[in-house]
C-alpha cells in the first residue's frame, strides 16, 4: 500500500482542458514545421498502409480471385 502512494505521487497529474489550452498557446511553429511535420506523418504512415493494404489484397485474392 505504501509503495502503491509512492507511485502514485510519481507519476504526472492529469491537467484540466484550460491548463493544457493554456500551455499549448504559447507553443510557436517555426516557418518550416509545419511542412515538417505532414513529411514525418507521411513517412511514418505510408509504409504502414501499404502493408495493411497488401494484407487486404491477398486475403481477397486468396479468396476470391485464386
Amino acid at each position: 500500500m505504501f509503495l502503491n502512494n509512492k507511485a502514485k505521487n510519481l507519476l504526472p497529474k492529469s491537467k484540466t482542458k484550460d491548463e493544457l489550452d493554456e500551455r499549448y498557446d504559447k507553443v510557436e511553429l517555426e516557418k518550416g514545421d509545419f511542412p515538417a511535420m505532414i513529411i514525418a506523418a507521411f513517412i511514418t504512415f505510408f509504409p504502414v498502409l501499404i502493408i495493411a493494404m497488401a494484407v487486404l489484397f491477398g486475403i481477397i485474392w486468396l479468396l476470391f480471385l485464386r
